[in-house]
């Protein structure tokens, strides 16, 4: 009876050493295949360090930078809370101010990205409130979205995040009777596949997104609009009945 017992915690003990070198291996896979969500899950692993709530960036920054991070944080958050009326969504924010940062947690050619739309990645490319509230608006967004979220088009999505953000790059200033700078001259893209195409061959695309995004907003109530938007497809309704294609 003793040996069979002590047979059978020999192979549990087997079983669960197995089990532990295969989770290890997944994870370690992930980490080398994904390494941004891996960063975005555990920062420190990356070596960045928690500077206020939800904010992580690189050990050693002088009091200048670490003030500026700050204050990118502080301003992109308000512009999300102006455009909203409130902010419902707290995604972990990490902030690079090197470049070999920025590679070190999976980041590429962009200056900042969402990612699974939790968590926001800037560059020093993009170390300023438009680019960082650009990005946290896709995932206020995708937040505020119960249901419905896969039925918006990447078009919309992209061209909202340029109007909260308020990019002059891609908008006129508000106090132009239209904001747009480029005019769509067709169908716009739908999918994020579509989008990083259609976006690498026509520097216009986030300009014709945010016009088409603008003048949908200016003919509906503007913010709340958007807000109406989100109820209704939460409610089950069809993208396409409520912001005509583009």
């Amino acid at each position: 009876m003793h040996s069979v017992r002590k047979k059978s915690r020999n192979l549990w003990a087997r079983i669960l050493a197995v089990l532990t070198a295969l989770l290890v291996a997944a994870v370690a896979g992930v980490a080398l295949a994904y390494p941004s969500l891996a960063a975005t899950t555990c920062p420190g692993c990356y070596g960045l360090t928690e500077l206020e709530e939800a904010v992580y960036t690189e050990d050693g920054l002088s009091d200048a930078q670490q003030a500026q991070v700050k204050q990118v944080v502080q301003q992109a958050r308000q512009l999300i809370t102006t455009f909203y009326g409130t902010r419902t969504s707290s995604p972990s924010l990490l902030i690079c101010v090197t470049e070999s940062c920025y590679d070190r947690i999976g980041g590429g050619k962009e200056r900042g990205i969402a990612v699974l739309n939790r968590a926001v990645m800037l560059s020093p490319r993009g170390l300023n409130p438009v680019i960082a509230s650009h990005e946290m608006s896709h995932v206020e967004l995708h937040t505020r979205l119960t249901s419905g979220a896969e039925a918006v088009p990447q078009w919309f999505d992209e061209g909202l995040a340029v109007v909260v953000a308020d990019d002059a790059r891609y908008l006129a200033p508000k106090t132009s009777a239209d904001r747009c700078l480029a005019t769509p001259s067709g169908p716009l893209p739908t999918t994020l596949d579509e989008w990083l195409t259609a976006a690498t061959k026509d520097a216009n695309t986030y300009a014709k997104s945010a016009c088409q995004v603008t003048r949908w907003l200016r003919d509906n109530g503007d913010h709340t609009a958007l807000l109406s938007l989100i109820d209704r497809l939460n409610a089950g309704e069809s993208f396409t009945s409520i912001v005509p294609p583009a």
